[in-house]
Parts: C-alpha cells; sequence; structure tokens
C-alpha cells in the first residue's frame, strides 16, 4: 500500500464525508483528494519525476495537506518544514537531498530569499497567499533563475475560490510507478555535527507505523482529531496521515498559542481524540477554569515527545475521568516504538509502556548482548518502521542501523538508554549523547554553541541539556567571554533569537571564567555539568 491511498480509498468510500476542518473550511475527502489531483499534474508539468525531492515550508493549513498528498500522487518525496526555520538552515536542506521544488508562503519571503541564493538545485517555487504580494516575489526570484508559480487560496477566501483549479478539474490522478520500498518522506532532524541530517521513512515504514497506532488508540471512522503540533513534527503530521486512513476527520489549527480559542473549537467540533505534548498539557492544566467546559465527547488524549509527569497525569486523569490517556515513547527514525495501556497508568505511571503493535524492542549493553530485566542499556528496535537510513550519511546510516539476528535483517540502535522490568514494561533513563530532547524537538548542542561562538566577545560556549519537569529537558549555555568584553544574558538571547529556531533558545545562560577540559583539550561537559549542580 501507498501512502497517498489513504486519501484516495477514504475519497472512494466517504466522498461527502468532512476530512478536514481548517478555520472556516471544511473540505471533504473528494475536494481534497480532486485538489491534490490537480496540483499532482501541475508538478508533472513542472518536470517532477520519480523521488524527486519537493518541499513544504507552510503553516498548518489546508495547502500543505493537499501539497504532501500531490506530491505522493507524482512518485516524488515530500520534506515537510517547519515553518520557523532560518534561511542558513533552509539552505542547508534545500542543498543536502537537492530539492526541485519549494512550496511556500508569500510570507515566507524574505527567508527563502535569502535561502535560495545558495541553492542552484531549485528550479520552482510554487507561492501560496495574495496574488499582489505574490506578484511582487515573482519579480524579485527572477534573479535567482527560480520560476514563479502562484497558487492556492487567500485565508478569507472561499474553497469555491480556490487557485488549486490551476489544472481543468480531473478525477484521475496521474500514473504511478511507485512500490511500498520507495521513500515517502524525508524529515530532517538534528544531527551530531550542528547540521540537520535527512530520516528517510519508505511508504512501507509510514504505512506500517500509521497502522499499528490507529490499532492501538482503536481508532474508528467516527473519530475527530485535534491537532495543534505542526505537520513538520511528526506527531503532527502522523494524525492527518492515520485519520486519512481510517475515515476520519482532522480539526487542524496552527498551534495552542490562543488555548482557549482551541478548547472552543474542540467542542464546537465535538473533538474525540486529542495528541499533546507536556508543554500543551502544562498549559491546559493552568488554566483555572478549565472544569466549566464540556469535554463530555473527548475519547481519548495521547502524549509524546517527553514523558508526562506523573503528577500532571493524575491532574489530567482528575480533570477528564471519562477519557483515555496514552502515554507513548517514540523517534522520528521509525515514529512510534511504545505506548502504555490507559488500564496501566495506576501501576506505571512512569513508564512509556511496552513495543507497540507489530514492533518489537529489547535492551543492549555495549557489547550488544540482551540485559536482564532492570539493567540500563541502550533501546533496540525491530519492525518494518524503521527508517531507511540517514540521507547521504552512510556513517551515521550505520551507528543506527545494524545487522540483526536474522538474515538479511537490521535493527535500529536508538541511542537511549532505558530499562525494563519483568512484564516487559520500558522506563526511559536517559540518552547515550549528549543530544537534547526539549520540547518534542531533538536538538544539537553543537548548532546552538555554533551561534554562541558568533557573537562578538564569546571566546568558548557549551550547551547542555539538564532535566526539565515538563520541557523534558531545559538548554542551559555556558559562556566565557573574552579577556576585556563584558556581555549580558539580553545580549546573548537576542542574538540567538535572530539564528535560531524558538525551540531551540536556550532557557539560561550562565557566564564561566573557565571551562573543565579533558586530556585533549576538549570542554568536559560532564565536569561541567556536575560541578554546576553541586556548587562548583
Amino acid at each position: 500500500m501507498l501512502l497517498q491511498e489513504f486519501l484516495e480509498d477514504s475519497a472512494r468510500r466517504l466522498p461527502d464525508k468532512v476530512a478536514l476542518v481548517r478555520g472556516k473550511h471544511r473540505l471533504t475527502y473528494r475536494e481534497i483528494d480532486e485538489r491534490a489531483n490537480r496540483l499532482a499534474w501541475e508538478l508533472k508539468d513542472l518536470g517532477v519525476e520519480r523521488q524527486d525531492r519537493v518541499a513544504i515550508l507552510l503553516d498548518n493549513s489546508v495547502e500543505s495537506v493537499v501539497s504532501l498528498f500531490a506530491i505522493l500522487k507524482v512518485d516524488a518525496i515530500f520534506l515537510m518544514l517547519s515553518p520557523t526555520l532560518k534561511a542558513n538552515k533552509l539552505a542547508y536542506i534545500l542543498n543536502d537531498c537537492q530539492v526541485k521544488i519549494l512550496v511556500t508562503h508569500a510570507s515566507k519571503g524574505r527567508v527563502v530569499s535569502e535561502a535560495i541564493a545558495s541553492a542552484p538545485a531549485l528550479q520552482h517555487i510554487l507561492w501560496v497567499g495574495p496574488t499582489e504580494l505574490i506578484d511582487t516575489l515573482s519579480g524579485t526570484y527572477v534573479k535567482h533563475h527560480v520560476c514563479s508559480v502562484s497558487f492556492g487560496f487567500h485565508p478569507e477566501a472561499s474553497c469555491a475560490d480556490s487557485a488549486f483549479s490551476l489544472k481543468p478539474a480531473t478525477p484521475k490522478a496521474p500514473p504511478t510507478s511507485n512500490i511500498d520500498l520507495d521513500l515517502a518522506t524525508i524529515i530532517y532532524t538534528s544531527g551530531s555535527t550542528g547540521d540537520p541530517k535527512g530520516v528517510m521513512l519508505t511508504h512501507l515504514n509510514m504505512v506500517s507505523a500509521a497502522t499499528s497506532i490507529i490499532k492501538y488508540l482503536e481508532n474508528r471512522e467516527d473519530d475527530i482529531i485535534m491537532d495543534v503540533l505542526p505537520l513538520s513534527f511528526d506527531y503532527g503530521l502522523y494524525q492527518v496521515l492515520m485519520a486519512f486512513k481510517f475515515g476520519g476527520t482532522v480539526v487542524l489549527e496552527r498551534s495552542f498559542t490562543f488555548p482557549y480559542q482551541v478548547i472552543q473549537k474542540m467542542i464546537q467540533e465535538k473533538v474525540t481524540g486529542f495528541p499533546g505534548v507536556p508543554t500543551i498539557f502544562s498549559i491546559l492544566l493552568g488554566l483555572k477554569d478549565l472544569g466549566k467546559f464540556d469535554f463530555s465527547h473527548l475519547r481519548y488524549i495521547t502524549n509524546t515527545a517527553a514523558a508526562l509527569p506523573p503528577s500532571h497525569i493524575q491532574r489530567l486523569r482528575k480533570a477528564f475521568p471519562h477519557v483515555r490517556l496514552y502515554s507513548m515513547y517514540g523517534l522520528t527514525e521509525c515514529k512510534r516504538v511504545s505506548y502504555l495501556p490507559p488500564e496501566e497508568l495506576d501501576r506505571r505511571p512512569s513508564s512509556v509502556g511496552r513495543g507497540m503493535p507489530n514492533v518489537e524492542v529489547w535492551i543492549e549493553d555495549e557489547s550488544g548482548r540482551r540485559v536482564e530485566p532492570g539493567v540500563v542499556g541502550e533501546l533496540v528496535v525491530r519492525g518494518t518502521n524503521v527508517m531507511r537510513g540517514y540521507w547521504g550519511l552512510a556513517e551515521e546510516t550505520a551507528r543506527a542501523l545494524r545487522t540483526g539476528k536474522y538474515p538479511g535483517e537490521v535493527v535500529l540502535h536508538t541511542g537511549d538508554l532505558f530499562r525494563m522490568d519483568e512484564e516487559g514494561f520500558l522506563y526511559f533513563v536517559g540518552r547515550r549523547d549528549d543530544m537534547i530532547k526539549s520540547k518534542g524537538e531533538r536538538i544539537s548542542p553543537k548548532e546552538i554553541e555554533q551561534c554562541l561562538c558568533a557573537l562578538e566577545g564569546v571566546a568558548e560556549a557549551a550547551v547542555i541539556g539538564v532535566p526539565h519537569e515538563i520541557l523534558g529537558q531545559a538548554i542551559w549555555a555556558f559562556i566565557r567571554c573574552q579577556d576585556g568584553k563584558v556581555l549580558a544574558e539580553k545580549d546573548v538571547l537576542k542574538h540567538c533569537k535572530l539564528q535560531l529556531e524558538d525551540f531551540m533558545l536556550p532557557e539560561r545562560v550562565i557566564f564561566v571564567s573557565s571551562f573543565p577540559k579533558t586530556s585533549t583539550g576538549k570542554i568536559d561537559k560532564r565536569a561541567l555539568r556536575t560541578g554546576f549542580e553541586s556548587g562548583g
């Protein structure tokens, strides 16, 4: 099965059912499929071929959903990029996997302009937004030899006015050649070198993961899912993919910035499923009048990215006594690993559960031997949901994907430290490397350090993650200033805000007179963390 068949099958079975709600727009499965077909033909005319890369740089929107399915319909690979990307990282990604076409909004013109100046492989930009602004941008991008094509609709326009009708209405998509072993997407995450690395996922990987998650959540056609998570985050993306597979409805919001608006929408649309992360649930639980709202239609809540503190679990269960709460663990390289059945919350509130359907997990020591229950080691994952590898990074792929027990297979070494109890339930302990996981994102300390060291007056910098009840880990930045230079925390944060995405900004900035060093002259982060926590 191919990923676009989630949409196509539901469009055949449930053509007039509302599939997507975004603001005032309500689109049926038939309408989304028709728009995706039209855009697919447009992509075909622009020269998109099998396994070409097409990037989407949009906020959560109807256009982003239609675009990803259109890209799949022409056998291409979609990249759902964070709408908060800065120009340097966007340029890196465009070059790294040789993106052929970029779909973006006119409001991102400045960032795109800076990025494409050093992205020679990019051939076309498909603009979304007001026509007058697109016309202005089109003149600008002629300088970069990029063909600009506008499509989309204004936020205030009706769906009938949609300019997705660039092509005449057609009931059929272009013919396809892909099989489920072909790549469907590349998801970029932070790498240990400081540059993002592209996780390659096949149709089989994603169909397998979606099928397993749907099974344990017991999703059904009458489920209505509130999705406030960015589609560039695989947790947010899969809400759309899974709902389209089982024929449900997605209520898509841009964020949880305005919680009362989201709650009103949940009540209005009779939402049954609400996926979130600890920061969202912390905001939700902080609302003093939460109890006055009618959540009687809500059937389940899911959490991943970072473990929910047991105290938050108790408060959520008290606030939503009729709702099933799922604590889960996963990573981009295989989407989801485990889930804790709601009935186990009282007995194991700190566990992330057991392997989900069609996934096998175990824990190994540094010698590659399986450990006994209660012993800490690295989590290993076996399943058809395990990625193909990292784009263009053979060595990193070889470290993560290693030969399995059975002929011809590979298994995923997660780099995360866990312990397992006698009944097979998993407990997260920590990370093997110094990668930081904060606000649901994997963050490279090196990338932040490089940014800090680019600030005038900084001699050395080190970044570490420290445990945080809500964020998973908080980012702490340590700085040694150049002799005679003085910086304030506000100077550092202002610089970081200009260079880094919001989730990468340090929670604390600490100035030091010297750093502990290893025998090779490197900053000893372990000693730094130990010394600071002990008051040294």
